[in-house]
């Protein structure tokens, strides 16, 4: 078999809560903190710390502010973070492919 293509595989994308965090964010518009630590079952601290790394890539947009008194945080993908899933797919597809012969 030649070339598998491992370095198109992005790496910010494959990690499990960041990958949720792109399926979800690629079918809504936004969604706020508390929806994403629900369906992704994640804790608090472990999401926020996915939720930085995809934003330093510049995959994702965090929007801080109030509901009332209440602190909402709302994150969407940005171009880029579209972009860069619509990639990480397509290279992901290509392996499944290979791997089925």
């Amino acid at each position: 078999m030649t070339g598998l293509n491992l370095e198109k595989i992005d790496d910010v994308i494959h990690g499990r809560i960041r990958l949720g965090i792109m399926v979800y964010l690629a079918s809504a518009e936004s969604a706020d903190f508390n929806e994403l630590k629900s369906v992704l079952d994640a804790t608090q601290g472990n999401l926020s710390v996915h939720l930085r790394k995809l934003e330093e890539a510049g995959y994702i947009e965090v929007d801080k502010g109030y509901s009332g008194r209440k602190p909402l945080t709302r994150v969407r993908l940005t171009a880029k973070g579209r972009a860069a899933f619509a990639e990480y797919l397509s290279a992901m597809s290509n392996l499944l492919d290979k791997a089925s012969g």
